[in-house]
């Protein structure tokens, strides 16, 4: 009976010291990568974007949203959404946002 008892005594022990070791295992998660934003542009903007005749402007690089546009390609205020402008950069229309000036949407 003793001998049970220690046996079932060093079991205990061992399952103890399973648990105090898996409780010092540290997961680490890594937030998801972005690639980009998902903005969901009005309608009407694309509607008014698609209606205006703009000069296509020569870009050096990549028409890729979140590419910021430089400062001397001019931007075109969408009328009645003061959150959208627009312009045409290597044939391609593109909704911008004025205030960071990146590109959010392309539109084909």
């Amino acid at each position: 009976m003793r001998n049970t008892l220690i046996l079932a005594g060093a079991a205990a022990l061992m399952t103890l010291a399973a648990s105090a070791n898996a409780q010092e295992t540290v997961i680490i998660q890594q937030a998801p990568v972005a690639t980009q934003s998902t903005i969901v542009v009005p309608a009407p903007v694309e509607t008014y974007v698609m209606q205006r005749e703009v000069r296509s402007v020569p870009y050096e690089g990549d028409v890729l949203i979140g590419r910021v546009i430089d400062d001397p390609v001019e931007l075109y205020p969408v009328d009645g959404y003061e959150n959208y402008s627009y312009t045409v950069i290597n044939d391609r229309r593109v909704i911008v946002d004025p205030q960071t000036r990146q590109i959010i949407q392309i539109i084909e």
